[in-house]
């Protein structure tokens, strides 16, 4: 079975479009961009009220199921899908309350009260997204570098607001919160407490 080859892009409509390449994993996408990757899958393109009408609008690119337009994509093109999310109304959007199961008639749920939350369809991508260059150090590297120079204020602050990430894996703890090793024999533990 042959692997999904997704594509390799500094973003999603891009992607779609035109990708640099595709790879099945991180290090073929990272030797075709040259740079970091990340795995990121995001909505593009317009939204459609209908399955069939977000079908017809891609075609080539998702399975259709439909009898009388049946199409089946490759196993590594399968980089696409459809997927169907709550459509914004106008106003606020009122909180949903949750519902207490009913264990009646034979039903574990109630039928809903009202009328069902308008939905749509959107063409969702999967891809190796490029980092772009303000991306790839952290803030507390980056600024004693010799690039830090050509950063702008506006890209050290969007650094500065990216999580941090470690410098190395942290290590399993050998030893317990209230354990400490014998001054005598440090390869046995003995309680603190």
């Amino acid at each position: 079975m042959s692997a999904i080859r997704y594509p390799v892009a500094p973003d999603a409509e891009t992607a779609l479009a035109a990708p640099l390449g595709r790879a099945e994993r991180a290090r073929e996408a990272e030797a075709i961009a040259g740079r970091p990757v990340v795995f990121q899958a995001e909505a593009v393109g317009a939204a459609f009220e209908t399955r069939e009408a977000a079908l017809d609008a891609y075609p080539g690119r998702l399975d259709d199921d439909r009898p009388d337009r049946a199409a089946s994509v490759a196993p590594e093109d399968r980089f696409c899908q459809l997927r169907e999310e709550i459509a914004p109304t106008g106003g606020r959007r009122r909180a949903v309350r949750p519902t207490e199961p009913a264990y009646a008639d034979g039903r574990r749920w109630p039928k809903p009260a009202g009328k069902a939350t308008p939905t749509r369809w959107r063409l969702a991508v999967s891809y190796w997204r490029i980092q772009p260059a303000s991306e790839l150090a952290q803030a507390r590297k980056a600024r004693r570098s010799a690039e830090a120079a050509a950063l702008s204020a506006a890209e050290m602050r969007k650094m500065t607001a990216q999580p941090l990430r470690p410098v190395r894996p942290q290590q399993p703890l050998d030893i317990g919160l209230f354990e400490t090793p014998a001054p005598e024999a440090p390869h046995i533990l003995i309680p603190d407490e």
